[in-house]
This record gives C-alpha cells, structure tokens and sequence, in this order.
C-alpha cells in the first residue's frame, strides 16, 4: 500500500492523460467544443483568448501558460473576442483531416488539448470531488513547471520523433496531476478526500490509514499521529474531509475491494481476509452496506460497464 494518499487514489481512478489535439488561429475567432464526455484539459501556448462555458455567466480570460481543467458536461467555446460568431470544432478538424487545425492566418494564438480517462467505476472517485472546471493562471507558483510541460509538449508534436505518443502521454499525465496540486493549493471549492489532502493537520493520519488500511486502527492512534485529543481530531476531520475518520478508513477499504474485483478474479473470501475482515459475511454485508450491491454482483456490473466503454479515443478536440 501506498503512503501517499494522493498518488493511492489517482491510482484506484486509473487515470490517464492523453493529448489529442491542438489549433493555431489568427485574426477574429472564436471555435465551439462540444460538451466532453471526458476531462478536458487544455492549454494557451502561444497569445491569449477568452473562455465561454456554458453555464457560466461571465467569460474568462486565458493567457499565455494558463491551464484549464472541465470536468462538467458543458460545451465552452475558444475565441479572441467573445462577440465573435463561432464556427464547430468538429467541422473545423473534419476539413483539416488532422489533430491539428488553422483559423485565420493562424499567427497570433496557439492551443493545444486533451482529455483525462478514467476508470467507469472508480473515476467516480475524483469526478465527485472536481468543481465543474479550474482554471490555473501562469501567474500561479506552478507557473515553472506548466512552462516546461507545455514547451515539450509543443516540442514532441512538432518534432515527429520515434516515441512521440508516449512522450506525450506522459507528459500529458504529469500536467494533470500539476493542474491538480495546483488546485489544491488554492482556496477554490474542494470537497471530500481532496480538501482533506491539503489539510496539513490530519496529514498523519491519512498516511496512516492509507500506507497500512488493513490493520484496525483506533481513534487514539490517529490522533495522537496528528497530536491532537480524540475529540479534536474527530472533529477536525470530520470537518475537513466530510466523514469521521473510522468511516473514512472503512471507505477507503471498500474502494480497494471495488479495484480488485473491476480488474481481478480473485475470490471474495481471499478480498475479504486481506482487507482484515473476520469472514466472507462481514466483508459482503459491509460491502453491500456501503455499495448497494454484493461483492460478486459489483463485479459482474463493473466488468460490464468497462466492456460498454470500451471505444475509441482518439477525439480530434
């Protein structure tokens, strides 16, 4: 198990950046993406322009180096001047017959896009905690290492060298998880597990809980981890992470048992004993509890799902 709680979840939501396109654009533009059925990430590498989402009642202003992050369901649309008319993005891409494509002269501003994977099941995970989009500044401390990501990125696209894709997949997935430290640094809306990650004072006991959640930790233990009495630490948690640390703990469990039945045919009475549960009864009733199915009917459902999912992603926008 990991002490890391933040590499641990991202790890249980399997998810994978992918970059999938890019445009340049000169003149008066504006362009229309359709509401993702994905992560969007996005970034201005060259110029400026506003961001319209839908939904939202004023525009935004995205600089050089800036990042955005939609996690809603909403279109949004790309342009230098909000009272511009925009033109499809799936046409724009269709003509081109390419990831990439030109507006205008193609000059003064340059974008270059992606999307976020995530497991059905366990994507769940992040989704619920996410506010609808996030937008991290080139002003922001993490300002550095968005530049660097974003030259290469540029780089790897433009150079068509051998292992390009994989260059780029990774550093796509390094500029996730950049936009989500960032975030977590701000005092935008976090809720649930990820506000209490950026909560310093019940740091110890989250390492705890997640480098060993077999064992039965008590009350008192992760307190005095965090030095703090039982009640105050109860309290401060609850607060900062919306459920009591025991449940927590319990949640956490419950989350381990769902990737190993999604991705493994291991039996639920060997789940059970190695999450720390005295039978197969305990562990399905707890399950059920906290799921609404039984272990092996969560399994059956989740395969499903995945096998439904399945389908190309390789979306030019």
């Amino acid at each position: 198990m990991s002490a890391d709680p933040f590499s641990d979840i991202l790890r249980i939501t399997n998810a994978k950046s992918l970059m999938t396109g890019g445009f340049t654009a000169g003149g008066a533009w504006a362009i229309r993406f359709p509401a993702p059925d994905k992560i969007k990430f996005f970034a201005v590498v060259k110029g400026a322009c506003w961001v319209c989402i839908d939904g939202e009642a004023q525009p935004i202003r995205f600089e050089t180096g800036d990042v955005g992050l939609l996690t809603a369901k909403r279109s949004f649309v790309l342009a230098s001047d909000p009272a511009v008319a925009p033109v499809d993005a799936m046409s724009v891409f269709s003509r081109a017959g390419t990831s990439s494509a030109v507006l205008g002269d193609g000059r003064d501003f340059a974008h270059v896009g992606g999307h976020v994977l995530l497991d059905p099941a366990g994507g769940r995970l992040l989704l619920d905690v996410l506010p609808p989009w996030i937008h991290v500044p080139a002003a922001s401390p993490q300002a550095t290492t968005f530049r660097w990501l974003l030259d290469q990125l540029v780089e790897e696209r433009a150079a068509g060298l051998p292992g390009a894709q994989l260059v780029s997949a990774q550093l796509a997935q390094l500029l996730f998880v950049q936009i989500l430290r960032a975030h977590l640094k701000t005092v935008g809306p976090v809720s649930g597990w990820l506000r209490a990650l950026s909560d310093p004072r019940i740091a110890p006991a989250l390492r705890l809980m997640h480098g060993d959640p077999v064992r039965s930790w008590r009350l008192d233990e992760l307190a005095e981890a965090c030095a703090m009495s039982r009640t105050t630490f109860a309290v401060h948690f609850k607060k900062s992470a919306g459920v009591a640390p025991l449940t927590y703990l319990a949640e956490r469990r419950m989350r381990l048992a769902e990737r190993t039945l999604r991705e493994r045919s291991t039996p639920v009475a060997v789940i059970a004993q190695s999450l720390g549960y005295a039978s197969e009864s305990a562990f399905s009733h707890a399950f059920k509890r906290m799921t609404g199915q039984s272990p092996k009917a969560y399994r059956h459902a989740s395969r499903a799902i995945a096998a439904d999912a399945v389908e190309g992603v390789g979306d030019s926008v």
